[in-house]
């Protein structure tokens, strides 16, 4: 079993609060994914778990019961850290089985799980080799093995690709998703990186501030963020942002939202009618929801911006380009050749059934 149930916990580093009223639930097998920006509160978060930092308030609770003074040892928790935590002059095998030794397991069971998880992480052919002579990456195999053989109930991960590179972060994320179907103990995984949170997590834990700002399935935080900061974090390029004003159209059925370069009739279930007159809002609207233009009109749904392109930075079969709306700086992902140069003047058709709306004092989604 591995069910984990967190209440108020709250946790401060000398006077700094890293941690403000944590609640957190998770199922046996759930694999979650914390992120944030760096001071969020991630890896004080898993430390708590682990019994490794005592909480200042709150409750943890492990398969119904609270462990809150429980020593380390006695919370069936493995964790893994940011750097490669093995023991250099041991070979990869006997850093992957040590946890297992010390529990003594018989030696079939040992050899048992250590080759599994070998063959299925790809370091099957350096399971000899001294852990000082391998790569930083195949020592992070070799801490995460160490970890996932011990099949204890919950599994800390604390963001162990952070030194590898674009191309080996890739890899390893793929070994990850895979290892977890072999291996389907509670894991919380932590990560500063949004499409690492995406790819992995069944469920994704937004963390500012000591905070949770947003939980939900990934793409629920991507679809529907409940702040600003929500929506500002996932997606590269990330979301745009406009000033704007909700007013009150001559029509019962219809609010407007205006800002510098736009006008917007909106649907009345946007937005509570009796309280959309003169409110400052925020508009997001994402790079991918904005496209040249292909028809001599633009589709329901849609506005047409005639653009005038200040940058263009081609990715592949994509190209960013960035234009003004209103004097405010914004980016559309378009296709290849969609704008050959700056000052091209590009007719832009925003999908604004797909915008999101922003109270402008509180940040929240309307």
């Amino acid at each position: 079993m591995g069910s984990l149930a967190i209440q108020g916990v709250r946790k401060s580093l000398g006077r700094t609060p890293a941690l403000n009223g944590i609640d957190l639930s998770l199922q046996d097998g759930d694999f979650c994914v914390l992120i944030g920006p760096p001071g969020a509160g991630k890896t004080t978060l898993l430390r708590v778990i682990a019994g490794l930092e005592r909480t200042d308030g709150g409750t943890i609770e492990m398969d119904g019961e609270i462990v809150d003074r429980w020593a380390p040892r006695d919370r069936n928790v493995a964790m893994v850290f940011k750097e490669d935590a093995v023991f250099p002059r041991l070979s990869i095998y006997k850093n992957i089985a040590f946890g297992l030794r010390t529990r003594r397991l018989p030696r079939a069971e040992i050899e048992s799980r250590v080759q599994r998880f070998a063959g299925l992480a790809g370091i099957a052919e350096v399971l000899n080799a001294k852990a000082a002579g391998v790569s930083p990456e195949l020592r992070q195999r070799a801490a995460i093995g160490r970890a996932f053989v011990r099949d204890d109930a919950l599994c800390l991960i604390d963001d162990p690709f952070a030194a590898l590179d674009a191309q080996l972060r890739e890899a390893a994320r793929a070994q990850i998703k895979r290892l977890h179907a072999e291996f389907p103990s509670t894991k919380i995984f932590a990560t500063r990186d949004p499409i690492e949170a995406t790819m992995l997590g069944d469920r994704v834990v937004l963390m500012r501030a000591g905070r949770i700002e947003q939980e939900g399935a990934p793409l629920a935080l991507f679809e529907k963020p409940a702040t600003r900061f929500v929506a500002g974090f996932f997606g590269s390029p990330p979301m745009n942002f406009l000033p704007g004003t909700l007013e009150r159209a001559e029509s019962v059925d219809v609010i407007r939202l205006s800002g510098a370069g736009f006008a917007i009739p909106l649907p009345p279930h946007r937005v509570q009618k009796e309280a959309a007159n003169g409110l400052s809002v925020i508009v997001g609207l994402r790079p991918e929801h904005m496209m040249r233009a292909v028809r001599a009109s633009p589709g329901d749904g849609s506005l047409r911006h005639e653009a005038e392109i200040e940058l263009l930075q081609p990715v592949g079969a994509r190209t960013y380009a960035t234009f003004r709306i209103g004097g405010v700086p914004v980016v559309a992902e378009l296709h290849a050749h969609d704008a050959s140069r700056p000052g091209d003047r590009v007719p832009i058709d925003l999908n604004l059934k797909r915008l999101a709306l922003f109270d402008a004092t509180t940040e929240r989604a309307l």
